[in-house]
């Protein structure tokens, strides 16, 4: 069964079950379908399309986060926290953190990177390799931790 599929099939039974947060949450995530549908001119989205289309509403969500949560705002915090937790069950895990650890450590080694100066290299060299595997705010993070330390 497709994502989108899936989605459907989530949505009916959040109906049925009166599940309020976890509906308007399904019914964001169709509207993310319908629109990127719409665009490709489709009858139906790939996996990898839906996929897409969840990563962008997730990173929609994670940016809302930590603006409501620099804005004070707990109960919208809690909010898109739980809808960012149902476009997450729809998304296929991630590599582990070791994994992109080695990635990072690979990358390193092969531009001769030794300096946070250098981040740009070995950023460029492990995303050109695993784009759309892995958020690059998460490279960054482990490419920094690497150089630094």
């Amino acid at each position: 069964m497709s994502i989108e599929a899936t989605v459907t099939d989530a949505m009916k039974a959040a109906m049925k079950a009166r599940e309020k947060a976890r509906l308007q949450a399904l019914r964001n995530i169709r509207a993310g379908f319908l629109l990127a549908r719409k665009e490709t001119g489709a009858d139906a989205l790939s996996d990898a399309e839906a996929i897409a289309v969840l990563k962008r509403s997730a990173k929609r969500l994670k940016d809302s986060i930590q603006a409501y949560e620099e804005g004070g705002r707990a109960d919208l915090v809690e909010q898109e926290s739980a809808e960012l937790a149902v476009v997450e069950a729809f998304l296929p895990a991630g590599p582990s953190e070791d994994a992109v650890r080695a990635w990072v450590a690979a990358a390193i080694a092969s531009t001769g990177a030794t300096s946070p100066r250098e981040m740009g290299k070995v950023m460029g060299a492990v995303m050109k390799d695993h784009r759309g595997e892995v958020d690059g705010n998460v490279v960054r993070k482990l490419v920094l931790a690497a150089l630094q330390g």
